[in-house]
């Protein structure tokens, strides 16, 4: 698909946004783009070298966030449960049975394997045996020289906005399938998004704090999605990943979150512009 309008550039270092013959006139940047070049510190980037003001985090945070084994060692450090996992790299595929013995003994299955800097459940998949395995590392290691291949955990889906370090009520994500795949998140109508989570208010608490320790360790500012699982086995929250820059549909999560806590969507969008122009 490409995107029908203008031709638009943002020129570094003058800081100006040209589309089309037009130069737009405008006080700070809301990069609400994900994936490479849009939540990994490359356009972040750009803006510092601009000295352009923009929402979110910066450039080291959401290189960290992004990558999935650097910031499962920080949460490691920092004492925030996260699942075990297994990096795996393009040169271990000439002998993929070292990985395979390596995860039956430290992980066992099932697994499933992420591209190690990709978001949207893209590359990813759900292994059960030796042959998924191989499958699924080919498949991951497609869109990168990196991935992680993670325990599964069986549990609920629980998220926490944080906006300007602070936190709203949890969120659960709802769903039909096996997992929340990209079908899941793009496609299938019968998942569901429910704000306030139904969590215990002891849980509520616990599950802030830990979005909250997560949003610091990794030096987020502005805000992020901190997605975590609610096993089932009795570890409690177990952190997933950090977002740095969530959906901003006014039924994506984080939004949704924060109207659950008492903000309406403007007021969000005022407070994230007004972090930004302040620096924080």
């Amino acid at each position: 698909m490409v995107a029908a309008g203008r031709p638009v550039s943002f020129r570094v270092p003058e800081g100006r946004l040209i589309a089309g013959r037009d130069e737009i006139e405008f006080d700070v940047a809301f990069p609400v783009l994900h994936g490479p070049y849009g939540e990994d510190g490359a356009i972040q980037g750009a803006f510092e070298m601009a000295n352009t003001p923009y929402v979110g985090c910066g450039i080291a945070a959401s290189a960290l966030a992004m990558e999935k084994d650097f910031a499962k060692q920080i949460f490691v450090q920092q004492r925030i449960p996260t699942a075990r996992w297994v990096v795996v790299t393009t040169a271990d595929l000439s002998n993929p049975s070292r990985i395979i013995d390596r995860v039956i003994r430290e992980l066992d299955f099932p697994v499933f394997v992420k591209p190690a800097e990709l978001g949207s459940s893209v590359g990813v998949s759900k292994a059960t045996n030796d042959a998924e395995l191989q499958e699924a590392m080919h498949r991951a290691l497609s869109h990168g020289s990196k991935a992680i291949i993670e325990e599964a955990i069986a549990g609920r889906e629980i998220e926490v906005a944080v906006l300007g370090g602070r936190s709203t009520v949890p969120g659960e994500i709802v769903i039909q399938t096996d997992w929340y795949d990209y079908e899941s998140k793009y496609h299938d109508a019968s998942s569901e998004f429910v704000a306030p989570a139904r969590l215990t208010p002891p849980q509520s608490s616990e599950v802030r704090e830990l979005a909250e320790r997560a949003y610091a360790a990794l030096g987020c500012a502005g805000l992020a999605r901190v997605d975590f699982f609610l096993e089932d086995r009795g570890r409690g929250f177990v952190i997933n990943e950090v977002n740095t820059m969530p959906g901003f549909t006014p039924i994506s999560g984080f939004p949704t979150m924060c109207q659950a806590s008492g903000m309406t969507y403007g007021e969000m969008c005022d407070e994230l512009v007004q972090l930004a122009l302040h620096g924080e």
